[in-house]
């Protein structure tokens, strides 16, 4: 029989931690150390760090691997009950069990798909780009996967049950799968509910392989969307030999929304970026509105030159009320929604436009009646250039480049001649 060591009691241990942590400050050492604590359960041992944190570890031979078994921290946990701990594993072990595995089905059967969800997206959030790109991660799986996934032990979901969440039918599409209705949508879902598992896995809340994955799993199961059904819808857009006319036409309605719409126009911005416009961002003095990168869709901060035109939209607010959002909702302290600037263009009867499909509108204009610089035009709608050389000689914001652009445009949008003519052409037509 091997030898035991005698057990040290809590004020041994105590002193034991002590003196460990002395000689580590004294030694300048980085490393953890463990010291045993003996008694009636070889392995059982107390790890210290050289920041002063301590936890149990039990040493011990299950499954034929050489494992250290974690049994929580000092003196949260304490020596009478990690050696009860110890015991216990060191039972299952004489009787050919395997506590380690053991230990993670328990978990596995404790953790559902949505509180790994959670979790993951917990995790990740501040390394998202932006708060919206959360959002979308939260919106997808609440709207989708949820519903059939969300209360299912992670452990236990397979193949089949990931199939069921991408052809499930689709009501706003006459009950079609999925998967093929809202492709682009699917195929987010998949690669997320994918990402969520694999946080599961390594985790060990479950094990085996991905049921989501792609290669090799779902493919050879659901059918090749052709590239033509793929393709994205475009915003509907306004030929921009219209616009003036519906400026004149929107410019006699009243209302936040309909300021909001135009304000959006005149500076070819997205709608959440309007809706969403606080007046901490406006700089009255240089007439420039400062979108922070959180807001944007890049990810990158914008300056948008404001026009006398655009800038007499928010200064008609008085002065004592600039703060906060520059067009609130109706609700105080909240955003007007997006379908609140679609009731704008509903209520003129213009259902075949969207919000969005003016910066279309404005690239157009720009690029078909102007000679201002491709990367002007690009830069002004926040674009990304794709090529890297024009990017890089293209590296500034070009302010005043742009404002320059953005002038043209508003007097473009204010040439009643224009807009007469084409509202006369409109009518007849």
């Amino acid at each position: 029989m091997p030898k035991v060591a005698k057990p040290l009691n809590d004020l041994q241990v105590r002193a034991l931690i002590r003196n460990a942590l002395a000689d580590m400050s004294a030694k300048g050492a980085r490393h953890t150390v463990r010291k045993n604590v003996g008694g009636d359960v070889p392995g059982l041992m107390i790890q210290i760090t050289p920041r002063g944190s301590t936890s149990w570890l039990m040493r011990a031979v299950t499954a034929g691997r050489r494992r250290e078994i974690g049994l929580g921290a000092y003196p949260a946990v304490s020596l009478a009950k990690a050696r009860e701990k110890a015991a216990t594993i060191a039972n299952a072990i004489d009787e050919g069990r395997d506590p380690v595995a053991e230990r993670r089905k328990g978990r596995e059967k404790q953790s559902t798909f949505r509180e790994c969800a959670e979790e993951f997206i917990a995790a990740n959030r501040d390394g998202w780009r932006n708060a919206k790109h959360a959002a979308q991660w939260e919106s997808t799986l609440e709207t989708w996967a949820y519903p059939k996934l969300g209360n299912e032990p992670v452990a236990s979901i397979d193949r089949n049950m990931i199939e069921s969440v991408l052809v499930q039918p689709v009501a706003k599409a006459d009950g079609k799968p999925l998967w093929s209705a809202r492709h682009e949508t699917a195929t987010r879902l998949r690669q997320r509910i994918e990402k969520v598992l694999d946080y599961a896995s390594a985790r060990n809340f479950r094990s085996g392989d991905n049921p989501a994955r792609w290669r090799g799993n779902l493919e050879p199961i659901l059918p090749k969307i052709s590239k033509e059904r793929k393709q994205p819808k475009h915003h509907a857009a306004l030929p921009y030999v219209e616009v003036p006319a519906f400026i004149a036409d929107l410019r006699e309605r009243a209302g936040t929304a309909a300021r909001a719409l135009e304000f959006a126009i005149l500076t070819a911005a997205r709608s959440g970026e309007v809706r969403m416009a606080d007046w901490s961002e406006i700089d009255l003095e240089r007439a420039v509105w400062t979108i922070p990168e959180g807001r944007m869709k890049a990810g990158k901060q914008h300056e948008i030159p404001l026009t006398d035109t655009a800038m007499a939209i928010p200064t008609a607010t008085p002065e004592r009320k600039r703060k906060g959002l520059v067009f609130p909702g109706a609700t105080a302290g909240k955003p007007m929604s997006d379908m609140t600037l679609a009731a704008v263009l509903k209520r003129m009867k213009r259902t075949d436009i969207t919000v969005h499909g003016f910066r279309s509108t404005f690239r157009d204009w720009a690029g078909e009646l102007t000679s201002h610089p491709r990367d002007v035009i690009e830069n002004a709608l926040a674009h990304q250039l794709k090529d890297k050389a024009e990017a890089a000689y293209a590296r500034g914001t070009q302010l005043e480049k742009r404002r320059r652009l953005m002038d043209d445009w508003a007097g473009y949008l204010s040439d009643r001649d224009r807009a007469h003519v084409i509202a006369i052409s409109t009518a007849r037509a």
